[in-house]
């Protein structure tokens, strides 16, 4: 299932010129799938945590179009709307698909983080981002602090960004 999520989501961007979105999101997935099974989540947690990494900048082309830019509050505010739309054909419970839209809608708020899923996908998503941005080492010690609370996470990023 989650490969053909994957695969449905590199679809889903019929072209889109901005290649960025693709290798962002196949990232994201790769640590938020790293972290969670390192910090041992159960299955179904883990299944939900891999679909909204591979989902949850959907809604960044869209907003660019219609706003001119993917600002973190319009993805959440665009993205779950368009992760039903994208799940519909897969076999997935209400449950499942409501708890991937939750973590779309929220992945760039990080306060009231309500689950290991949550969580991880806030790990995950930063790992990437600070890359891309090449954000200074201050701010990503802030981060750290601020955000990261998962053993793994905290790992990674000591490592990566040597910290």
């Amino acid at each position: 299932m989650i490969e053909e999520i994957e695969e449905a989501m590199i679809l889903y961007t019929k072209g889109n010129k901005i290649k960025h979105d693709v290798a962002h999101f196949l990232k994201v997935h790769q640590y938020a799938r790293l972290i969670g099974k390192l910090e041992h989540l159960e299955k179904r947690e883990q299944d939900i945590l891999e679909v909204a990494a591979i989902v949850h900048d959907i809604a960044c082309p869209m907003c660019r179009e219609k706003y001119g830019n993917s600002a973190g509050n319009l993805q959440e505010k665009e993205g779950p709307a368009l992760v039903k739309e994208l799940l519909k054909d897969f076999s997935l419970d209400n449950d499942f698909v409501e708890r991937v839209c939750y973590l779309v809608g929220h992945h760039h708020t990080y306060q009231d983080v309500d689950g290991l899923d949550y969580q991880i996908l806030l790990e995950a998503d930063f790992l990437v981002n600070a890359d891309e941005s090449n954000l200074k080492k201050e701010a990503i010690e802030k981060m750290k602090i601020n955000v990261f609370k998962t053993k793994t996470g905290k790992e990674l990023l000591n490592h990566i960004y040597e910290l």
